[in-house]
C-alpha cells in the first residue's frame, strides 16, 4: 500500500461536473489500496471574485482581513469534494489548513510554513479515510488564518508529502505536464517526460504557471518527487526530480512574465554603498528584485534600474523615495515591460545559447532593454506588447518548429 498526495487546482474543481471527476480520480486511487490525501484549491475564479468583493467594501483592506476572506474559498472546495466522495460511497473527511496542522509565520498574504503537526492527518489516514485538505492556508502563532500566496496549494501538497513521507505527490492541473512553452499559445510546444528541480524552479520563477516556485523549492529540499498531470486527460505527465536519465536538452523551456515592472533611479550620486542601501531596504520589505542594471558613473552620478513583480512596484517606489540620499534623482516606474526567459541545464556547455536567443529576437524586430544570465537561464526585458511574439520566435529558434 502506498501513500499518495494529490493536489487539484481551481480549474479542476471549477463546477459540479469537474468536482465529480476529481472524486472519481481520488476514489480510483483509493480503490487500488492506497492511502490518499487530497489538497484542493478554491473553485475556478473564486479567489479573484473574493478580491473584487473586498474592493467593493474597502480598496485598501489589511492583509490580515484579506487572508480571513480568501481562506473561505478553499473551505467551499473541500466540503464539496468530500460530499462528492461520500456520494460515491467512500470514507472521507475534509480539513482546513489549521486542522491539518499547518503552522505558519505571521506574514499575511504570503506566509511561510514553519511546521506541519501531522498527528490529525495520520489519525484520519489510519482510520482508512480519504483526507481532503484546504490548500493555500495555515495558522500563525496568534491563531490567525494565513495564506501562502498565489499558487500556495502546490506548496501545501508538497509540504504534506514531505511531512508524511508520501510515496508520490501528484499535481493535477488543466495541462498534461510541463511543456517547453505554453502549448495554448506556442505552435508545437513539446511536453517533457522529466525535468530537474533546478530547471523547474527557474521556469516557475520566470513565469511558467504550471507549478508554484515555492513548492519546487520545498520538493528539492525534501527530495519529494512530483508528477505534473492532467485531471482532464489521464495520461502520464512530467516528473520533477533531482536528476533526469534522459540526455539533456539544450533548452527545457521558454517562458514569459508580464507581471513585472521596471524601476529606474536616474541621477544617483556616484558614491560607494548606494546599491547596498537600496537593495537591502527592498529586501527588508520582502520585495524580490530580479534583473539589475547599473550604468557606468558619469559626472559624479549613475543610474540603477531593476525589475520587481508588479504587485510590489508601488511599495518599491515608496521605499526608494524614502531613502535620504535620493535627492534630485528621478524615480521612474514602467509597467509596460515583459520578461522573456530560456531555461536549461544544457546551456552550461553551449556558449552559443545567448546569441541564438538574441538573433531570434532581432529577426522578429524585438528590442532588448535589459539582460540577466545564470548558469541555466537567460532573461531579457522587452516591451510587453511583443511578449507572445517573442516567446514564439525564441521557441522556434531552439526547437526548429516547422
Amino acid at each position: 500500500m502506498s501513500l499518495i498526495v494529490q493536489k487539484f487546482g481551481g480549474s479542476s474543481v471549477a463546477n459540479a461536473e469537474r468536482v465529480m471527476n476529481v472524486a472519481k480520480i481520488v476514489t480510483d486511487t483509493y480503490k487500488q489500496g492506497n492511502s490518499v490525501v487530497v489538497v484542493v484549491s478554491a473553485q475556478g475564479d473564486t479567489t479573484d471574485d473574493l478580491i473584487e468583493k473586498a474592493k467593493e467594501i474597502n480598496t485598501n483592506p489589511s492583509k490580515r482581513e484579506m487572508d480571513m476572506l480568501l481562506t473561505s474559498g478553499e473551505q467551499i472546495s473541500i466540503a464539496l469534494l468530500a460530499m462528492a466522495i461520500e456520494k460515491l460511497g467512500y470514507p472521507v473527511i475534509s480539513l482546513l489548513g489549521w486542522q491539518a496542522g499547518f503552522l505558519t509565520n505571521s506574514v499575511y498574504s504570503s506566509a511561510r510554513i514553519k511546521k506541519i503537526d501531522s498527528a490529525r492527518l495520520k489519525t484520519e489516514i489510519d482510520n482508512k479515510k480519504i483526507v481532503v485538505v484546504a490548500g493555500f492556508q495555515g495558522l500563525n502563532s496568534a491563531e490567525d488564518m494565513t495564506t501562502l500566496g498565489r499558487g500556495g496549494s502546490d506548496t501545501s501538497a508538497v509540504a504534506i508529502a514531505a511531512a508524511l513521507h508520501a510515496d508520490k505527490c501528484q499535481i493535477y492541473t488543466d495541462v498534461d505536464g510541463v511543456y517547453t512553452a505554453d502549448p495554448r499559445k506556442v505552435k508545437n510546444a513539446v511536453r517533457l517526460k522529466e525535468i530537474t528541480y533546478d530547471e523547474m524552479l527557474e521556469l516557475a520563477t520566470l513565469g511558467a504557471q504550471v507549478l508554484n516556485n515555492r513548492s519546487v523549492e520545498m520538493a528539492k529540499k525534501y527530495n519529494v518527487e512530483v508528477e505534473v498531470i492532467s485531471s482532464l486527460n489521464p495520461i502520464p505527465g512530467t516528473i520533477v526530480k533531482e536528476s533526469t536519465k534522459m540526455e539533456k536538452m539544450l533548452i527545457r523551456g521558454v517562458t514569459k512574465d508580464t507581471d513585472t515592472s521596471r524601476i529606474s533611479i536616474v541621477g544617483l550620486t556616484d558614491v560607494p554603498g548606494v546599491a547596498f542601501k537600496i537593495f537591502s531596504l527592498l529586501a527588508a520589505k520582502n520585495i524580490n528584485v530580479d534583473i539589475i542594471l547599473q550604468s557606468v558613473g558619469r559626472d559624479n552620478t549613475k543610474d540603477i534600474a531593476f525589475t520587481v513583480g508588479t504587485k510590489d512596484a508601488d511599495e518599491a517606489v515608496k521605499a526608494c523615495e524614502s531613502l535620504p540620499f535620493i535627492g534630485d534623482a528621478k524615480i521612474v516606474r514602467d509597467d509596460s515591460v515583459a520578461k522573456i526567459s530560456v531555461v536549461g541545464a544544457g546551456m552550461e556547455t553551449h556558449p552559443g545559447t545567448a546569441s541564438t536567443m538574441f538573433e531570434a529576437l532581432f529577426n522578429a524586430d524585438i528590442n532588448i532593454q535589459m539582460i540577466s544570465t545564470s548558469e541555466i537561464k537567460i532573461s531579457v526585458l522587452i516591451d510587453k506588447k511583443d511578449a507572445d511574439r517573442a516567446v514564439s520566435a525564441v521557441h522556434e529558434a531552439f526547437f526548429n518548429v516547422d
